[in-house]
């Protein structure tokens, strides 16, 4: 049986261009040792991910143990501020943005005529007769 012609096609660099990486004999000619490595890593990895296929498509399973995961929730639960430090800037700007919203709906109750107020000053005007209303609701 005769090779297909791409197999015996010898790829030629331009005269301005290296060999891609691909094609570069120092990517694809490894040892022996080298591939036998490479192989034994890639059975590591194809049990690995069959095993949590298998725990993944298992009804019965209640939780999955997975590994990737598991530094992650140590980091969320037990690591939660590795980089904050308390100083008294950010104690400041805590305590400002706790009682910023306190103090501007105060202001803005007491000191600006509040909601009740404001309807109230307007009310006691209209009945003494020193307010006009622009847009009676009844006349």
């Amino acid at each position: 049986m005769a090779e297909p012609p791409s197999s015996s096609f010898k790829y030629k660099p331009a005269p301005l261009f290296p060999l891609p990486p691909q094609l570069h004999p120092a990517t694809y000619d490894v040892s022996l040792e080298k591939r036998t490595t490479k192989a034994k890593l890639m059975a590591i990895r194809s049990r690995l991910k069959r095993h949590y296929l298998l725990e993944l498509s298992n009804p019965q399973q209640t939780s999955i143990d997975d590994p990737a995961v598991t530094p992650w929730v140590y980091a969320r639960m037990y690591n939660a501020y590795p980089n904050f430090h308390v100083t008294p800037k950010t104690s400041l700007l805590g305590a400002a943005f706790r009682l910023e919203p306190i103090f501007f709906w105060w202001f803005l109750v007491v000191f600006s005529g509040g909601f009740k107020t404001d309807g109230d000053r307007k009310e006691k005007l209209i009945q003494e007769g020193k307010y006009e209303r622009s847009f009676p609701m009844f006349y």
